[in-house]
């Protein structure tokens, strides 16, 4: 059986193929089912260490991207991606898998093209509540389509799509708050609070907070993930901003948090604020309040739509961009961590947005495809 996955570009798409990979993998071990051959195709490995950790085998394929704006760029990458269509086709005649599963992204584009001519049985899945072109392009000819929004059918044919929820990795699923105090070096009499901007970060959620540090940190601690280009700028702020600040060391800012530092921030915050990606649905399975801030200006407005999908279900609170400001940003801290009500409240409504068995059930059907392609 050999399974191939496609997508890339983001760990919004990196990281839940791997969550499916692992489910996948214990499927196959529980029932003891021809061991799996698993394929990642991209234009980029993202993380060659969890690749290698979770037995995939990388090949490399070239994809552009396509922007919404006039650019000689534009031509360029359609060049690159008219390679990666060639190499696609090659790489997957080669291997021929079974089944593809198609996380969306430019990245993925080239292999479902390649897929599609070569009739191999495609699976792809949505995160967004707003689906990009690439998954609208290859829901016409998909066999199955999952979905991490249920607002998201709107744009699938009905008879092939299954709400099924966001695959998540287990290395992160579970808070854990034994000996995370020691390990971040904060104060367990001290509430803590998230601060969430991504891997790459987001300068406007970093300014607003090292704007509203000195108030914030009268009552709170700051776990703040600040994204690694953005580390340095950030450190020689707060170094100004918190110089004689009594209590400058209830803030932690990190670049990036590894899967054990992010389990510790979880086992210990009372509140997490994020931008509105697939970091959402991580959110409802730590089963946290949240201030969401999604991004202005993302693709089909997704992020604003994902944001208030996530605060119709009552776990998160929502601030637009162009509504944020330090003293909104405080308020807004403030009313939910003053208020164990509201609290309680939205921790356990995003307890129940959260889908716990997603990644099985696409793994379920990726294998029943695969094996069915076999016969």
């Amino acid at each position: 059986m050999r399974i191939l996955f496609a997508g890339g570009g983001t760990g919004g798409h990196f990281y839940p193929i791997i969550a499916v990979v692992q489910a996948i993998n214990d499927i196959i071990q529980r029932e003891k089912i021809l061991e799996a051959k698993i394929y990642f195709l991209s234009d980029a490995p993202y993380n060659k260490k969890v690749l290698f950790e979770n037995g995939i085998i990388y090949k490399e394929i070239h994809a552009g991207k396509v922007r919404r704006y006039f650019s000689i760029l534009n031509f360029l990458d359609a060049v690159k991606t008219g390679l990666g269509i060639i190499k696609a086709l090659f790489t997957l005649y080669s291997i021929y898998p079974d089944v593809v599963f198609g996380k969306g992204g430019y990245a993925s584009f080239p292999v479902l093209f390649a897929a599609r001519i070569l009739r191999i049985p495609i699976f792809i899945h949505e995160s967004d509540s707003v689906p990009g072109r690439t998954n609208l392009w290859a829901s016409k000819f998909a066999a199955r389509i999952a979905i991490s929004h249920e607002e998201a059918s709107a744009y699938f044919p009905k008879e092939k799509t299954a709400y099924t929820g966001h695959p998540i990795r287990k290395e992160i699923l579970t808070p854990l708050s034994n000996g995370a105090y020691e390990y971040l070096k904060l104060n367990p009499n001290v509430p803590t609070m998230l601060i969430l901007g991504g891997s790459q970060g987001a300068m406007l959620i970093n300014d607003t907070v090292l704007q509203a540090l000195p108030e914030l940190l009268k009552k709170y601690q700051i776990i703040h993930q600040a994204g690694a280009i953005h580390l340095e700028t950030t450190l020689k702020l707060t170094g100004v901003i918190l110089k004689d600040n009594p209590y400058g060391e209830r803030y932690r800012v990190f670049g990036y948090l590894n899967d054990l530092s992010i389990r510790m921030a979880t086992g210990i915050s009372k509140l997490i604020i994020s931008r509105a990606g697939s970091t959402i649905f991580e959110i409802a399975a730590w089963g946290l309040p949240s201030i969401i801030i999604p991004i202005t200006d993302s693709n089909g407005d997704h992020q604003r739509k994902n944001a208030f999908n996530y605060a119709r279900a009552g776990a998160c609170t929502v601030i637009e961009e162009n509504n944020l400001t330090p003293h909104v940003l405080i308020s807004e801290v403030e009313k939910i961590m003053s208020d164990k009500g509201i609290s309680d409240k939205m921790a356990k409504n995003a307890r129940a947005f959260y889908r716990p068995d997603a990644a099985e059930t696409i793994a379920k059907e990726i294998i029943r495809l695969a094996l069915q392609h076999e016969e």
